[in-house]
């Protein structure tokens, strides 16, 4: 990674989002070799650009996708269908992606987020050097914060 963007600085992007927005304690893993999700799990992008061009994912359980869309929209899990949930996949992404941002090279700037439910499972995925992996897990399922960086000005 060429921007001074470290695992540290992500995971509390991470833990600031889920545990002052929504109040739900992620516990980081420590390999993210561990992490998988299986098929059906909600993926959400958001791309940069400017001095700092590459793009931010989140992934996450099916399950944990509808507990944080129901802790969002202050109803019952039940409650929650898909659209509810893709929807708010793709703000906390966006949450997340804002923070992460904010400690990237200038100018930067953030395209709208997308988000898709995926049909295959993901697991493990190792670093490289234009990548950064931050996985987490929930009672819910687990989730996964990944840095793909294409370009660095500075």
């Amino acid at each position: 990674m060429r921007a001074q963007l470290n695992e540290e600085f992500v995971v509390k992007a991470n833990a600031q989002f889920w545990e002052q927005m929504l109040a739900m304690k992620m516990d980081t893993l420590p390999d993210e070799e561990e992490f998988c999700v299986d098929d059906g799990h909600m993926l959400a992008c958001v791309a940069l650009s400017g001095q700092w061009k590459g793009r931010i994912e989140v992934r996450m359980a099916g399950k944990l996708a509808y507990e944080a869309t129901a802790a969002m929209l202050m109803q019952p899990v039940d409650a929650v269908g898909e659209a509810d949930a893709l929807d708010a996949t793709k703000e906390i992404a966006n949450m997340i992606a804002g923070v992460i941002k904010s400690s990237l090279p200038r100018p930067c700037a953030m395209a709208v987020p997308e988000s898709v439910v995926e049909q295959k499972c993901f697991c493990g995925l190792p670093e490289t050097e234009d990548t950064l992996v931050v996985a987490s897990r929930h009672t819910a399922g687990n989730m996964m914060v990944r840095v793909l960086e294409q370009e660095c000005l500075q």
